[in-house]
């Protein structure tokens, strides 16, 4: 008679622990996640980078630096052509960066920063349009969300060290850099 076979098995090894801000087991990073923060960035960036090359070219209907500088000169900030340059170049790559996942904290501060002037200069009379702040409001958060949450898998900022894993520090320091920034525009605004 033959002893029966015992079938030895190796004692699972526990998953490591994520670390909180890493890119762990315990991250939130799901295809479905990285795919919806890729449509978020692309519409998003790309929706931003064509408004300032209405600024900076004229493109898309857009008044070119000479008119947007003469709509920035009528809202109170000196300057109006280098204001209308700063804000076309801020509005362009702050896109282009979000829809890439470029720096993804430094480009959602750019559109923060941006929106918040055109929140002040639009002023908060109503929330709906035609006078509203509703589209505005909305592109601030989708920014501000962008630079706190990072890009996703789907991003240029998966290949640089430094943001390969998005830290919310980074992001948080960002969209405060750009509400700062936002603030010093406005009070050279007369």
């Amino acid at each position: 008679m033959t002893s029966p076979s015992v079938a030895t098995t190796k004692p699972q090894a526990p998953a490591p622990a994520a670390q909180p801000g890493s890119a762990g087991p315990l991250a939130l990073s799901t295809p479905g996640h990285d795919t919806g923060l890729l449509l978020l960035r692309l519409v998003l960036g790309l929706t931003m980078a064509a408004h300032g090359s209405q600024k900076l070219f004229g493109w898309f209907g857009g008044g070119g630096i000479s008119g947007t500088g003469q709509f920035f000169t009528a809202s109170g900030y000196p300057a109006g052509d280098a204001m209308a340059v700063l804000a076309g170049l801020t509005e362009t790559l702050g896109g282009l960066g979000l829809a890439l996942g470029l720096l993804t904290p430094l480009a959602g501060a750019a559109i923060v920063g941006t929106l918040i002037n055109a929140i002040a200069v639009h002023g908060a009379g109503s929330f709906f349009a035609p006078k509203g702040i509703e589209y505005e409001l909305l592109l601030v958060a989708g920014a501000a969300a962008l630079a706190l949450t990072g890009p996703g898998r789907y991003a240029v900022d998966r290949f640089l060290p430094v943001l390969r894993s998005h830290r919310l520090a980074h992001g948080a320091l960002a969209v405060t850099l750009g509400v700062v920034l936002a603030a010093v525009l406005l009070l050279v605004r007369s």
